[in-house]
């Protein structure tokens, strides 16, 4: 058994506390909870390589801007765990990791900790991270369930964050044994929120898309950035299926195996519609190549989810080295194709579509 496999098995005995965030862990390392029939988009395009970039390659630089925070990278980890000791740890290896790297940071939903407040230093990730951008998460849906904008600033200071995004998830609640599924009215409690916040608001999906009209609605609301998180990669019908009891529920999720708009998809989409607005290009990326295409799509940071997770699980070197890996192929790509900055990067004509 290698130290990934022993780490997943460390993960085991805990999951009869009825721990929700845990157990989406443990099933996103143990089982099959990506899509099928559905991809990012990502492979229809391809880089046309640049023969004579000239360029140094040690010269390429990553450096760019989000939020008006400078950053050495232009990459994310997205929103993942935390609400436990075992998953407080794992925000601990990623935070470490990702501001020794210059990697922005989101945490997993802290509606855990808003109600429970012992389980705040498990999202405290400031502490480990102080120079980097934190986006605090919650779900938009719980303005509908009692959640008070004094909550939600009590989110973005667990985490001692930078900015918040508001995760819509509606299909995982459906699924979700415990989901709250009233989402009437969320377009003017969403807006409602980013004046009364002192934080920049953004909203993300969760890996099934936000289509371009929807992003210009919620831009024109007072939303500072949109996360895509479109299909191609976890399904989270496919995640709350194993957790659900109800026979019905876990057949039908089979039906929504495909279902979501992919992450390229999204990109386009949101960016055409909306040429200023400050986007996040996530779901479905595996590898520095991936992250290149988001940008060049028209991404201004591109997000990396469950692809980092066995990493993080394992050990605080086996993800430095994974992240390390992401920008090693993110510069090798600039570098191949005559592109020295970020800038460069975003919007070349040497990203074409397959025949």
């Amino acid at each position: 058994m290698n130290e990934q496999e022993r780490a997943g098995e460390r993960l085991l005995p805990e999951v009869a506390t009825g721990e929700r965030k845990l157990e989406h862990v443990r099933l996103c390392l143990e089982e099959n909870v990506a899509g099928e029939g559905v991809t990012s988009g990502m492979e229809r395009y391809s880089f046309r390589h640049n023969p004579l970039p000239e360029l140094n390659f040690e010269e390429v630089s990553l450096e760019t801007a989000f939020i008006g925070k400078k950053v050495r990278t232009p990459l994310l980890i997205s929103s993942m765990t935390g609400g436990s000791k075992t998953t407080g740890a794992i925000n601990e290896r990623l935070a470490r990791v990702a501001n020794a790297r210059g990697w922005a940071l989101g945490v997993g939903s802290i509606r855990a900790a808003v109600e429970q407040p012992e389980l705040a230093t498990t999202f405290d990730v400031r502490r480990w991270a102080p120079d980097i951008p934190v986006i605090a998460n919650l779900g938009a849906v719980q303005l509908n369930y009692g959640f008070t904008t004094s909550d939600f600033q009590r989110a973005v200071e667990i985490a001692g964050a930078d900015m918040l995004v508001l995760h819509l998830n509606t299909l995982q609640e459906v699924f979700q044994p415990e989901g709250n599924t009233n989402f009437s009215g969320l377009f003017q409690r969403i807006e409602d929120l980013c004046r009364q916040l002192d934080v920049p608001v953004g909203v993300k999906e969760v890996g099934f898309g936000i289509d371009g009209v929807t992003a210009q609605r919620m831009y024109e609301a007072g939303v500072a950035f949109i996360d895509v998180a479109g299909a191609g990669g976890t399904s989270w019908v496919q995640v709350e299926k194993f957790r659900n009891s109800n026979p019905v529920r876990r057949a039908a999720a089979e039906a929504f195996a495909d279902w979501g708009i992919p992450t390229a998809e999204c990109i386009q989409e949101v960016r055409t519609l909306n040429p200023e607005g400050v986007l996040i290009g996530s779901g479905g990326l595996y590898n520095g190549v991936d992250a290149a295409k988001a940008l060049a799509l028209g991404a201004d940071l591109a997000g990396f989810g469950r692809s980092l997770l066995e990493s993080a699980v394992a050990s605080e070197e086996a993800l430095d080295q994974r992240l390390e890996q992401v920008e090693f192929e993110l510069r090798t790509v600039m570098f191949g194709i005559g592109a020295g900055l970020i800038e460069d990067l975003q919007g070349t004509p040497r990203l074409v579509e397959r025949r």
